[in-house]
Formats: C-alpha cells, sequence, structure tokens
C-alpha cells in the first residue's frame, strides 16, 4: 500500500508527491467550510471523492470520512487569510493517524480522539486507509480560553479512560444515526455531543468533571451572546425566540436550554428589555419629546394595549404616568414616580445604559 512519509510530503517508495492533485481538490472544499481552509496531500492513485457530505445539527457539524492515504494541514498562510473560528474533534475508527500541533506529535489509534485548533498550524496525517469522524463546533461554545484549548490538541484521548469510554461512542452513534433523527431531536443531540465533547476536554485536561461547572462553561458565552443580540435588535418587531435561534446556529428548543436557572425566558427578557428602554425614553426632558405610541413603535412594540399592559406591570405605572412623574421633576433618581403605587424598582440602570435590570417590580413592606 501506498503511504505518505510524515517528514518530507513524499511517498513511502520515494517518488515526491504532488504539489498540486486535483483529486484532492473536493476533500479540500469540504473541509473549508467544515472546519478552515486546509492544504491536502494525497498518495496514489488519486484520492476518490468525499463519499458523503457534512451532516448539520444546529452549530455542530459531523462527517464520517473514509478514504485513502492523505496528509490535512493548516498553514500560517492559510491562517492569516482565513483565521477561523471553529474547533474540530477527530475520532479514529481505523487506521492509525498522526496529529501534530503546539509542539506536540501524538499518534491517533482506532478508537482513540484528539481536539485540533484549526486557528494555529496543525498536521494530520493519515499514513494507511482510514475511517475518521470529524466534528466541528465554534470555539465560543466550549467556553475555553485559547490558552486551555492549547493544551488539549495534539492529545489523544483513550476510549479506554473515563469518561471517554462513553463519550467517544456516543459520539461515533450520533454520526451513524443523526440523518434518520428528526430536526428536533437532531438539534438535542447536537447539545448532548457538545457536553460530552467538554467532558472529554476536561478528563485531557487532568480535571475532574463538574456537571455544574461544565454547563456554565458550555452555555455562559453562548448566552452572552445571545443578550447581546437580543440587545441590538430590540426595536426590531420580527424578533423572536425563532430569529435568534436561527441566527446562533441553535434550536429553539437549545435556546430556552440557555435560560433554565436565569430567572427568566427569553420572550420576557425581550419585552423587558423593550421597556427598559421606552421608560429611559420617556423619562427624558426634551422641548419635542415623541408621543408615548411613537416610543412604543420605536422599540418593537406594535400594539397600543400591550404595550400598556407590560409597561404597568414592570415598572408599575402607566406610561402616561410615567412620563408626567418625570416631567415634573419628580422620580428622576431610583424611580420614586413607582411610589404612585406603592411599588419600588431597581432598574440599575442610568440614563447611558448598560447592566442588567433586577426583576419585576416588588411590593414595599407596610
Amino acid at each position: 500500500m501506498r503511504q505518505i512519509s510524515p517528514r518530507t510530503g513524499t511517498a513511502a517508495d520515494g517518488s515526491v508527491l504532488p504539489a498540486e492533485d486535483e483529486s484532492a481538490r473536493p476533500w479540500e472544499e469540504l473541509f473549508a467550510p467544515l472546519v478552515a481552509p486546509v492544504r491536502i496531500l494525497v498518495g496514489a492513485p488519486p484520492a476518490r471523492p468525499p463519499a458523503a457530505a457534512p451532516l448539520h445539527l444546529g452549530y455542530l457539524s459531523l462527517l464520517d470520512i473514509e478514504a485513502g492515504p492523505m496528509r490535512v494541514q493548516r498553514t500560517p498562510r492559510l491562517i492569516s487569510a482565513d483565521p477561523g473560528e471553529r474547533v474540530a474533534v477527530i475520532v479514529q475508527q481505523s487506521g492509525t493517524a498522526t496529529l501534530t500541533q503546539d509542539g506536540r506529535n501524538t499518534t491517533v489509534e482506532p478508537g482513540n480522539a484528539a481536539f485540533v485548533d484549526p486557528r494555529r498550524p496543525f498536521s494530520l496525517e493519515q499514513r494507511e486507509d482510514f475511517r475518521m469522524v470529524l466534528l466541528s463546533l465554534p470555539h465560543a461554545i466550549l467556553g475555553l480560553p485559547v490558552s486551555r484549548l492549547r493544551q488539549l490538541t495534539a492529545v489523544a484521548i483513550r476510549r479506554e479512560e473515563r469518561p471517554a469510554s462513553l463519550g467517544i461512542p456516543f459520539l461515533e452513534g450520533l454520526a451513524r444515526v443523526a440523518r434518520q433523527m428528526p430536526p428536533g431531536a437532531g438539534d438535542r443531540l447536537a447539545g448532548c455531543a457538545v457536553e460530552w465533547v467538554v467532558l472529554l476536554g476536561d478528563a485531557a485536561l487532568g480535571e475532574a468533571p463538574d456537571e455544574a461547572g461544565t454547563r456554565d462553561g458550555v452555555r455562559a458565552p453562548l448566552l452572552q451572546e445571545v443578550r447581546t443580540y437580543i440587545d441590538r435588535h430590540l426595536a426590531d418587531p420580527d424578533l423572536s425566540p425563532e430569529r435568534i435561534a436561527d441566527s446562533h446556529h441553535i434550536s429553539v428548543r437549545y435556546l430556552h436550554r440557555l435560560f433554565e436557572g436565569e430567572g427568566t425566558t427569553v420572550g420576557r427578557l425581550v419585552q423587558r428589555r423593550r421597556i427598559e428602554e421606552c421608560g429611559k425614553e420617556l423619562a427624558r426632558r426634551e422641548r419635542a419629546s415623541p408621543t408615548i405610541s411613537v416610543v412604543a413603535r420605536r422599540w418593537g412594540f406594535q400594539d397600543a394595549t400591550h404595550f400598556s399592559r407590560a409597561f404597568k406591570q414592570i415598572l408599575g405605572v402607566s406610561p402616561r404616568q410615567w412620563r408626567l412623574s418625570h416631567l415634573s421633576g419628580a422620580g428622576s433618581a431610583g424611580f420614586s414616580a413607582l411610589a404612585l403605587t406603592g411599588e419600588s424598582y431597581d432598574l440599575r440602570r442610568d440614563a447611558s445604559g448598560g447592566g442588567e435590570c433586577q426583576g419585576p417590580p416588588t411590593r414595599r413592606a407596610p
């Protein structure tokens, strides 16, 4: 069997591999959106074209690869042109691979796994016919800084070790059955896969798995991205959980899971943030102030009755009472105008914005 030399880029029989091989181009085009642009060298005979297309489950992508000898390279020049924003996990199923990154060179045997970070140079060499499952996901989902991820790359995660003895079979099985799953089930499986990827990373770093800490580490960065997206699109009347989920390449179900333990839901957060912005605008003292209905529409409210009801529920008074109290000079500090209803509200914001509101109004003690 013809093999690729790990050092010279030549075949084992001494012949030089072509610098550009047209049979490698379909593989390069496959890897580019899945992981990042790469350069691929193949042996002879020419590489077989990819037999399967990637499978996308929300923000998680999977590819079951079966091919002959090849070397996948991510060079500084390719990184400069496209830095990439995804992390890859390979699960070797047959054949033996050699992975080089961050000063480490490791052998990945069948049944084992390893992390690859396309934001830095790497080389993945398959010296014989092989089969491999490739998973990729945005690095932000892992919640790991570059310094920590650098410690994970090119480290063989052995199947016989815990939790890999459970995690690796799950990832292999996911690649086999995910195409038959309905969309909702596939998205839920993607969430489970990410949890397993994080656990595998913890094990490789020698850290004890901590269920709560792992969950926070995975979800916190994405949750912050969602909150930022909501703030930027508050004025859009079409802002909805479906649109938010689609913009972040996750399912609506997983979006709602992100907010578990946050004390609110996606819909309530959007409504609360809109009311906060309306309240700040109605509290301004200007010669030519916009009408209440104009302010409501500006922040995404299309129904006046719904706006008035939501405003009073969150800030404790009607929009008109709120505006009058501020025009008369009352309530500019701490929103004391809410004394009209005997309720208090800690917005924890100044007129310049920022921060988070404390929650719904609370009744003062008599």
